[in-house]
């Protein structure tokens, strides 16, 4: 059974990830990258569906674990009577295909060790022709996939059976055993055994120099570096995308139907990624991210998408996979998306604001770039007025959802700002009448008079956390009473101290909004904007007080689920989620510049 959602720590190589359980079991990794399917699906079923397990005999859980330094090399301890071993785990940076490389090292007196790899296609349901090569080394076999299992001296012979592979050895101190398994498509020979210390090097040198550019030194430091260490691995290196989170189909109600595939790139975090990696230095993954955008937008602007492929690919359809119980028995166990072919109004926005915060940090305007903004600016102003299925892409009824006209207010905005940059003024009046007539309707059909609040949508009561943006976006200033009253009407949305995402009224058994049965956890990201706008509105000490709340439900190696469920004490969701980190750091920026601000002595205006 797979551990808690905490319980896990990721690794990756910038083109796929493993999520590694506090007990020594890799319980889930898809190849050859993120959005492929998984060779170990334990995670959403048993060890029956793949995994590879390599810890002491009759050790449940790890004595301690960290990753070395600010790198994505973890290091696993157990203490037990007998003596003390630590199990290094891995991915070296691709070079040639992907790779767990896990090195076991005695500590101290001696440690009887067992493995075991179960090797599963196709998300769990293909089981492979498994075989020994030789007294090191297993190969498995199915169709397009095979991988490859490399064992060093001291592992034993390694037992094949029809449904795994075993391998028991003892490790005494001072001596080391390393073990590789490599996937490789599998009509091409297999990549050789790697030479496990060099790529240790390799990797944490690697890491090491990355992390090397912060360019922060505020508060919370190790979180925002390890925040930055996740989003890079989680950003597809040859493309540049940034993937919403590692897995698929991990709840966000135990037991419940909320379970989605996380494993793409979604255009409604785009801002909230290049601003976080502009601001934090890392302005060359910055601009890939821009380009990957660029380049996937391109087109129809009707055609345009809630989320795309790695690549940039279109076509993600949403499936069921009957074979896997579920996390917990959470079913449907979902792999695609169906909110692919959703209409979602924000998206043009933030499209826009993403190109505009990349004309700020000094990219140039081409013509192609510009057209294509012309294209989803025109867009906008033909279908502004259209209901749609919002940022939380509710499978309910489309409605009039005010963050999607902010959005849209947003795009014109952003739009006008541009055409000054470039010099155009060919339609600069037309978005100008856009952009006020959005102002106007937002604030007349969008405000709550009973709430004293922006609502969630034309003609409710409900509130809804993205209204939280409203000053970050510009549509209003901080100081205006709206965004006051706002903030305030946030309290409702509070569950012992973090934020959900909106109200949770129901109707019968399904939930009126998104169509869906169940409850689901507080949103870290909406918590985080909830400490951002606290501070933003003069309440800095409540603002750190929220920040630092949710720095202390991160796990033991500092990630961050989707979601947290305070009654439980447990995250939710998929692991580790972008957009969690994403808000981490830029919390953190926006803490450290109200506390740098607050240090610097008014300037006094002379009397003439």
């Amino acid at each position: 059974m797979a551990g808690r959602i905490e319980d896990y720590a990721l690794i990756g190589d910038l083109e796929t990830a493993a999520l590694v359980g506090r007990n020594g079991s890799v319980d889930w990794w898809c190849v050859p990258r993120f959005d492929s399917p998984a060779c170990f699906a334990s995670l959403l079923g048993d060890g029956g569906h793949g995994h590879w397990k390599l810890a002491p005999v009759g050790n449940r859980v790890c004595s301690r674990r960290g990753y070395r330094g600010d790198t994505l090399v973890l290091d696993t301890v157990w203490e037990s009577l007998t003596g003390t071993v630590r199990v290094t785990d891995f991915m070296p940076p691709r070079q040639g295909g992907p790779r767990i490389v896990r090195i076991v090292e005695g500590i101290a007196g001696r440690v009887d060790m067992r493995g075991e790899l179960t090797v599963r296609f196709d998300h769990g349901s293909v089981v492979p022709w498994t075989h020994a090569l030789d007294a090191r080394t297993v190969a498995s076999v199915a169709g397009p996939d095979a991988t490859r299992l490399h064992c060093g001296p001291g592992a034993g012979e390694p037992v094949v059976t029809a449904d795994r592979t075993t391998f028991a050895f003892p490790v005494a101190a001072g001596q080391c055993v390393t073990f590789a398994l490599g996937w490789h498509p599998s009509h091409t020979p297999a990549p050789p055994a790697p030479d496990a210390p060099a790529a240790l090097d390799r990797t944490l040198a690697f890491w090491n120099d990355w992390a090397a550019g912060l360019r922060y030194e505020g508060p919370a430091r190790e979180a925002v570096i390890r925040s930055l260490v996740v989003l890079k691995a989680l950003t597809y290196e040859p493309t540049g995308g940034v993937i919403a989170a590692a897995t698929a189909s991990l709840p966000e109600c135990i037991g419940g139907r909320r379970n989605w595939d996380y494993r793409f790139c979604w255009l409604r975090d785009s801002t909230f990624t290049l601003s976080c990696l502009l601001r934090s230095g890392y302005r060359r993954e910055a601009l890939a991210w821009h380009d990957w955008l660029v380049r996937t937008v391109a087109g129809d602007p009707a055609d345009l998408q809630p989320l795309y492929g790695v690549a940039g690919q279109r076509r993600l359809p949403e499936t069921y996979a009957d074979w896997l119980p579920g996390y917990e028995n959470s079913r449907p166990v979902r792999f695609g998306n169906a909110a692919v072919g959703q209409f979602q109004l924000d998206i043009y926005g933030e499209v826009l604001n993403t190109l505009y915060s990349a004309v700020r940090a000094g990219v140039a305007i081409d013509g192609q770039v510009w057209s294509l903004m012309a294209a989803l600016l025109e867009y906008v102003d033909k279908h502004w007025r259209e209901p749609d299925e919002g940022i939380w892409e509710v499978r309910g009824p489309r409605r009039q959802f005010v963050h999607s006209k902010v959005m849209a207010w947003v795009a014109a905005d952003r739009a006008l700002r541009l055409a000054r940059v470039a010099g155009l003024r060919t339609s600069v009046r037309r978005w100008q009448a856009l952009r006020a007539e959005l102002r106007d309707e937002v604030c007349r059909f969008g405000w709550s008079e009973e709430r004293q609040s922006f609502a969630q949508y034309y003609g409710s009561r409900r509130v809804d956390a993205t209204a939280l943006l409203i000053p970050r976006l510009g549509f209003l200033p901080a100081h205006d009473p709206r965004v006051l009253g706002t903030v305030r009407a946030m309290a409702g949305l509070e569950d012992r101290g973090f934020l959900r995402r909106y109200d949770e009224v129901s109707n019968g058994e399904v939930h009126e909004i998104d169509g869906l049965a169940g409850a689901e956890g507080a949103f870290l990201a909406c918590t985080f904007w909830y400490a951002d706008a606290l501070a933003a509105t003069g309440r800095p000490a409540e603002a750190r007080t929220v920040f630092e709340r949710v720095l202390d439900v991160r796990n033991d190696v500092g990630l961050l689920a989707e979601e947290w469920d305070p009654a439980q004490g447990r995250q939710l969701g998929n692991m580790p989620q972008a957009l969690s980190h994403v808000a981490l750091v830029d919390t953190a920026f926006v803490l450290d510049g109200t506390r740098r601000r607050a240090r610097t002595p008014a300037r006094r205006t002379a009397v003439a």
